[in-house]
This record gives C-alpha cells, structure tokens and sequence, in this order.
C-alpha cells in the first residue's frame, strides 16, 4: 500500500480548478489540499456539536427512568432491555459506518446521523408504546453508533496534525453532553411541568442544531484512512492494499475488545441505572441526576489526562488497575451506603467510567500503520459492544426478581475483576502485527 506522501503528491499534481464541480472540490479539498481556515472552524463546532449529542439520548433517559416506566408500563425487566439498546445498536449499526462513509462520505453520514437523533428523539416520548419507545431509541442510537465511529475518521481527515487536541476537544465535548442531559434534564422536566414526555423531547433540539454545520461536507467524498484511494491519472484504478492481518489471532485484539465490552458494560449500567439505585436508597429525584452528572463530568478533565500519560508508557496496566480498584471501592458504597456517601461513591465510578478514554488511546497504541489501527478498532468496538449487552439488561432481571440492588451491585463490581485482567493483557508493550 502507498503511504500517506506518496498518495498525497499523487493528489497534488492536478491543475488548478476551473469548472464549478473543480471550484467546490477547492472548498472540500482532497488530502493533500491545505482547506480554507473558515472550513476547519467550521468542521470544529461540527464537531464539538455532533459530540455533545452522542450521549444525551442515553442519559436523559436514565434521569427519568422511573418516570418512563410508570408512564410506559414497563417492567424491570423490560428497562433492561431498553438500557441494553444502545451498545446493541452500538454493535449492530457501528459495523455499517465505514461501508457507509465509503459510499458517501464521512460528512453526509455524520450529517444524516445528527438527523436521525434528531427524529428518534422527537419520536420516541410521544408513540405511546413499548415497542414505539424501543425503535424510536434504536433510530437515534443509529445516528449515534455511526457518528460515533467516524469521529476519528473526520478528525484524522481534516485535523491530520492536530490529531490529539481535536480527539480530545471532542471527547470533552462527548462527557460534556453526557454530564449535562443527567443534570437538567430532572429540573428541566419539573420547569415544564413534571411531563416526562417533554423533559426528553427537549434533547432533539441540539440534535437538530448539530445538523447545520455537517450541511457543508454532504458532497466531501474524501476515502477515509486506511481505505484505498483513486489515483486522478488513472481513473477506476484502485491503490493495492496490503495483506489483511487476521485480527482474531491476537490476543492482544482480543484482550482489547474484552476490555472495551466490559468499560461499556460498566459504563451502560452507569447511565442506565444509577440514578435509580440513587432513588431507592432516598435519594431525590434532581440530586440522583446530580449524581450522575457529576460521574459523567469526571470525563471532561480526564478525557484529556488519561490519553497523555497512557502514551507516555510502555505498558498500560497500572492505570487500567488504579481505574479498576476505584470501581470496586465505589460499588462497594454504593453497596453499603448508597446515601450517606453518594458524593464519593459518584465520583469513584466517574473515574473508573473514564476507561474508555483509555481504551481509545490504546487502540492507536497496539498497531503499528494507519491500516491496522482501523482494523483494530472496528474489531475491538464491534466485538465489544456485542460483549457489553447482557449486562444492563442482566442488571435489570436481577433488580426485578431479588427485589433490591445487592445482587446487581455484586455484579457489577464482579465484572471489574475481569476487565482489570483483560485490560492489563491489553496494555502490554506489543503490537497485532506481531502476532497476525
């Protein structure tokens, strides 16, 4: 396979543009063109936009829970489904997004994805079923799971050497958003008053706002990295590529993605079930979405933190195990005293929910060319939202027939055991290439 140069000089030696169609590809250039400084701050609020609405359809719905079961008629098991949709979705649609960024580009598809969060969340309050509230949730988990995938993709595109400060402007941006639907969306719903139907209906409107600036890149059919480009002298010629690596022959990938899938059960069961472990221990409706406000908003600072210093070791296990020992401190308070040391118990598990930067980081860190770094991370991101399903939804069946949180809360700090083991085989100091 060409290297990046190579491709990039190849892009450069076309003419200068004439026509109308050669004037818009100016304005969308190729990736060797230098874009407009007006673009990138463009495609920068677009970013930071999209990320503030990858979570909120997740949280909001966390803070109103009880509401929405009581208003749907659902049981606990039923919730744990509907908290087990999104890394369903996650796994499911997230496979789609690169063959989809293929054929239109990565900007249309983030666009359409801003579109669909949009109308699954003006959607879903209001079908007045079960199964409506469940597709409408999985419409707006699709524009999630697709534009979360190319997020690194559109970074890697248009910011090449700001890859680190724009990855983690918009993982800020991400626990922002996620820290900011389960702290107003409880006050926000009383202020409208006390219908949950418009407390999340109110979510679709940033959703909507992040779809103008994407509007631009419609027509920006630049291939994504790792994909094969075609050569402007030799029309329909495709650039060789390189031998697949035969991903599932690492255990390095395979520590990886059980890594990833036990960080998202951890951190889906976080956003799904939290507050109402919260409300049955007497905890307020509006303190509970404080609560879990305050875990989500652990990721604004250390979003920037962890990835810094995971790169700067050799081998990542101590920090996987530090994160890990604060889960199992934190559920252990929630087991013991889930009211009398919310504060501590909130902010423990904000910190071990922030292995998913970490897990991020590593996946750039465990290949050594651009190719194996997409092949791993769609590997390691599918197989680790399929991984991470049962959990929510075993948390709930849990929670419905035992009837209170003992038994969930064991779970959940039992699976820290497993995650700490598979992210410490994770972080040790090789690459896939050596052992595909």
């Amino acid at each position: 396979m060409p290297d990046d140069e190579t491709q990039t000089s190849t892009l450069n030696l076309r003419p200068a543009a004439r026509t109308s169609h050669e004037l818009h590809a100016q304005r969308l250039p190729g990736a060797g063109d230098t874009p407009a400084p007006w673009l990138l701050r463009l495609i920068a609020v677009g970013l930071v936009l999209a990320a503030l609405n990858l979570r909120p359809a997740i949280t909001s719905l966390g803070a109103l829970l009880e509401e929405v079961r009581e208003g749907l008629h659902m049981s606990g098991s039923v919730a744990g489904v509907l908290t087990s949709v999104p890394p369903l979705c996650f796994a499911v649609f997230g496979v789609m997004a690169p063959r989809l960024a293929r054929r239109f580009g990565a900007g249309a598809v983030v666009c359409a994805g801003m579109a669909a969060i949009a109308a699954g969340l003006v959607i879903r309050p209001y079908i007045g079923s079960t199964a409506g509230f469940l597709a409408a949730s999985a419409l707006a988990l699709m524009g999630i799971a697709v534009s979360n995938i190319l997020m690194p993709v559109i970074v890697k595109r248009w910011f090449p050497d700001r890859v680190g400060t724009m990855t983690g402007l918009y993982s800020m941006a991400l626990a922002l958003g996620t820290a900011l639907a389960a702290a107003v969306t409880v006050p926000v719903t009383g202020a409208l008053g006390g219908d949950w139907q418009a407390g999340l209906v109110v979510w679709a409107v940033p959703a909507a706002l992040a779809v103008l600036p994407w509007i631009v890149l419609v027509r920006d059919r630049t291939p994504a990295p790792g994909q094969p480009a075609l050569a402007p002298s030799a029309p329909g010629r495709v650039a060789p590529q390189a031998p697949a690596l035969r991903i599932t022959r690492s255990r390095t990938a395979w520590g990886l993605a059980c890594f990833f899938g036990l960080q998202a059960t951890a951190a889906y069961i976080t956003m799904g079930w939290m507050p109402q472990i919260f409300r049955d221990a007497g905890v307020s409706a509006g303190t509970a979405g404080l609560l879990l406000a305050v875990t989500m908003a652990m990721g604004v600072p250390l979003a920037f933190v962890i990835p810094r210093v995971a790169s700067r070791l050799k081998q990542q296990g101590p920090i996987v195990v530090v994160l890990g020992l604060c889960g199992l401190i934190g559920y252990g308070g929630l087991y013991l005293a889930p009211a009398a040391g919310a504060w501590a118990w909130a902010l423990l598990l904000g910190v071990a929910n922030c292995a998913f930067p970490l897990a991020l980081t590593m996946i750039g860190m465990r290949a050594r060319s651009g190719a194996g770094v997409v092949r791993l991370s769609a590997f390691a991101q599918s197989t680790g939202y399929l991984i991470s399903i049962p959990g929510p939804l075993l948390v709930g069946v849990l929670y419905q027939h035992s009837g209170g949180w003992g038994l969930p809360i064991a779970l959940m700090a039992g699976l820290m055991i497993p995650q700490m083991v598979a992210g410490v085989l994770a972080g040790r100091d090789r690459t896939i290439e050596d052992e595909c």
